[in-house]
């Protein structure tokens, strides 16, 4: 990480003066408050916030934007649940129903690769140690890949279908070769969105002690946000301070990821969200969770020209390379299923920014030249 004295402040010319005392705050490395965040979110001065944010990037980690060559893998889309806002879930006997075995799930991937992201549907039929042997068959047969799996709803399925503690899944999961978790189920912590949109899925306060638990195991974690469908801005703040103050509470956070919802074939909105609320929301991610130490752009959900850009927008993380990305293009998503590495260091290096591959700790793999 560089230090403040590293970086140069910034001489910005505001058009929205409510962002003025918001910047006093930033360059103080002052808490900012949920009033703050909301004039961040409804501000037509994106410029100005975008100087604010990617100042308080540079003051972590420089020109450092970081990448890894991973795969995603999806191991089926059968699941419980029957989420209003998704279209990747299908039942048993649906004609887009899928099961993937072991080899073909090896058969995704290269020893090359620095991480491997597991999630998928809550089949009802697998027992818990076909997920479990899922995570220990990719750790034999790539010990050097880190896998990073199951979010915090499948940890909640997991404990309650098979009547196993939080402690005792996570135990397993970690020595089967898990060592991180991914960040979604989260979706927005609202009990009036929930109700209305995926009744069936751990609660907030659910998620976090979920993710609270993992923390505390040594088990480090991401975390997502899913906006753009019919939370309201409010919402999306209370989302950002919950994380914070679990942050504060039980450190563990890797990265915080918003999601552009994908409107697909549910249409609980007109439109996608614009490029514009993208930013918006990644640079007030930036200022608002002063204790995460990455804001992560995810370029399957806002493409790759919206997330190179986010880079100067308070992102410090690009995701992956992926390889084959099946939830977001299940809605309809408009970008690749994957990226080449060559293609993530040339996003980098358009934004103007030094490309740094990691692993799925963060630890540096290799930086390249700028």
């Amino acid at each position: 990480m560089t230090t403040e004295t590293e970086v140069k402040i910034p001489d910005i010319i505001f058009k929205d003066d409510a962002l003025t005392p918001i910047w006093e705050k930033v360059k103080r490395e002052e808490r900012i408050s949920f009033e703050d965040g909301l004039v961040c979110l409804q501000t037509d001065d994106i410029v100005s916030l975008g100087q604010m944010a990617d100042y308080a990037k540079r003051r972590l980690w420089g020109d450092k934007v970081y990448f890894v060559f991973n795969r995603q893998i999806n191991p089926t889309n059968i699941c419980v649940l029957s989420c209003t806002f998704c279209d990747f879930a299908k039942k048993k006997g649906d004609e887009d129903a899928y099961e993937m075995g072991m080899e073909e799930i090896l058969g995704k991937l290269d020893p090359e690769m620095h991480e491997v992201h597991i999630v998928g549907g809550h089949h009802p039929d697998w027992p818990f140690e076909r997920y479990e042997g899922i995570v220990r068959g990719i750790h034999e047969a790539y010990p050097n890949i880190k896998i990073k799996a199951w979010t915090a709803a499948e940890i909640d399925y997991f404990s309650k279908r098979f009547r196993m503690s939080e402690e005792e899944v996570f135990s397993r999961m970690k020595d089967a070769g898990m060592v991180s978790m991914p960040g979604g189920g989260a979706e927005v912590f609202s009990n009036r969105v929930r109700k209305q949109l995926f009744p069936g899925k751990n609660s907030a306060e659910r998620w976090l002690e979920i993710h609270r638990m993992a923390h505390t195991m040594g088990i480090k974690s991401n975390a997502t946000l899913l906006y753009g469908h019919i939370e309201t801005l409010e919402e999306r703040l209370q989302h950002m301070i919950l994380l914070r103050e679990l942050q504060d509470e039980a450190p563990g956070f890797f990265a915080f990821i918003p999601l552009e919802y994908q409107v697909g074939t549910t249409n609980l909105v007109p439109r996608q969200a614009s490029a514009l609320e993208d930013l918006r929301t990644i640079a007030t991610s930036r200022l608002m969770l002063d204790n995460f130490p990455h804001i992560k752009a995810y370029w399957v959900m806002i493409g790759e020209e919206t997330a190179s850009i986010a880079l100067n927008f308070g992102a410090s993380d690009l995701d992956g390379t992926i390889g084959e990305e099946k939830i977001a293009h299940a809605a309809k998503a408009a970008s690749p299923i994957g990226l080449a590495r060559a293609r993530m260091l040339r996003l980098i290096g358009d934004a103007g920014k030094i490309p740094v591959e990691r692993d799925a700790l963060y630890n540096e793999i290799h930086v390249y030249d700028s």
